[in-house]
C-alpha cells in the first residue's frame, strides 16, 4: 500500500506544471516625420542637328554641321545648294537644323548651387514646398497630432506596439 501511495504521488508530480520561466518584453514608440519638398531645376543641354532629305534633287553643296570653335559653343549650320535633276518633274527637298547649346561661363555646380540657370534646350524646374502650418506634436500621454501644411509637404504620425514573449 505505502508503494501504491509513493506511486500515486509521484505520478500526480510528474503531471503537474512546472514553474514557468518567461521573458515578457512590451515596447511602445510614437514617431513623427515632416517634410517639405526642396526647389529643383534640371537642365539638359541639347546638340546641334542636321538633316536633309530630297527627290529628284540634286546636289551642288551639300549642307551639314561645322565643328564648334570651343569645346564650350555648339556647331553650325553649314549651308547647302540644291538644285532639281529633271526640269519639268516633280521634286521635294526638305532641310532641317537644330542650333544646339553652348556652355554659358560661370556655371559650375562645385559648391552645390547654380547662380545663373543655364537656358538649355530642355529645363523642368519644380517649385519648393511651403511648410505653412505643417507641424506635427506627440504629447506626454503618447497622443500624435499631425498638421498639413502646404503644397510640397508630406506629414506621417506613427504609433507602434510589439509585445515579444520568449
Amino acid at each position: 500500500m505505502k508503494t501504491q501511495t509513493i506511486l500515486a504521488t509521484a505520478a500526480a508530480l510528474s503531471l503537474a506544471p512546472g514553474a514557468a520561466q518567461a521573458d515578457i518584453i512590451h515596447r511602445m514608440s510614437s514617431s513623427v516625420q515632416l517634410t517639405v519638398d526642396a526647389a529643383a531645376t534640371q537642365a539638359t543641354r541639347i546638340g546641334s542637328t542636321y538633316s536633309v532629305a530630297g527627290n529628284n534633287a540634286s546636289v551642288s553643296t551639300m549642307g551639314g554641321l561645322t565643328a564648334p570653335a570651343s569645346a564650350t559653343a555648339a556647331a553650325t549650320l553649314r549651308a547647302g545648294s540644291y538644285g532639281i535633276s529633271t526640269s519639268g518633274s516633280a521634286f521635294s527637298l526638305s532641310e532641317s537644323f537644330t542650333y544646339g547649346d553652348s556652355i554659358p561661363s560661370g556655371v559650375s555646380v562645385s559648391t552645390g548651387t547654380v547662380s545663373n540657370l543655364p537656358a538649355y534646350g530642355t529645363v523642368t524646374t519644380t517649385a519648393g514646398g511651403v511648410a505653412g502650418t505643417l507641424s506635427g506634436v506627440i504629447n506626454s500621454a503618447g497622443i500624435t497630432t499631425i498638421t498639413p501644411g502646404g503644397a510640397g509637404t508630406t506629414a506621417i504620425g506613427q504609433f507602434v506596439t510589439e509585445v515579444t514573449v520568449r
